[in-house]
């Protein structure tokens, strides 16, 4: 079999028995790294740290990953400025985090006859956020309630 030394040298290809007195002689693991190659080749190595450096560098990816998510952010079209304000202050937040948001317009009781002001306040919501976000659906009607899709604007 091909062996492969400590600090990665080739030593050549050797009987197992040799490989296997060798790794001892350091205190090591003689590991199979390719066993379909011709001759099947090994390493001599520490594996149990070579086991923990790889669950390390396993959680490292997974610590530094992102998760992106849709927000929600809901409106009434009776809204008072001041709420307004501060939900699109939230929504930019959110867009500066890398999520997407779903804005939604809720109808109650007799608001339903005027869909117009719910259009209204979701169009002022995109207006207000075109600098920072760009539109992925239009404001749509969905039974009672109006829906839109804004995300990031790509980065040029």
């Amino acid at each position: 079999m091909r062996c492969i030394g400590i600090n990665g040298e080739m030593i050549g290809v050797i009987p197992l028995g040799d490989a296997i007195r060798k790794a001892q002689e350091h205190g090591l693991d003689l590991v199979e790294v390719s066993g379909n190659a011709d001759p099947p080749v090994c390493r001599i190595m520490d594996l149990g740290k070579f086991m923990y450096d790889e669950q390390r560098k396993k959680k490292q990816a997974r610590k530094h990953q992102h998760n992106l998510a849709v927000k929600e952010m809901k409106f009434h079209c009776n809204i008072g400025d001041h709420d307004y304000q501060t939900k699109v202050n939230h929504v930019k937040g959110f867009l500066a985090d890398g999520h997407k948001v779903k804005v939604s317009l809720m109808f109650r009781g007799r608001e339903n006859a005027h869909r117009e002001l719910g259009f209204d306040v979701v169009n002022r919501v995109m207006k207000d956020c075109s600098d920072v976000a760009v539109v992925e659906q239009s404001p749509k009607l969905m039974g009672r309630s109006i829906i839109a899709m804004i995300g990031n604007k790509p980065k040029p």
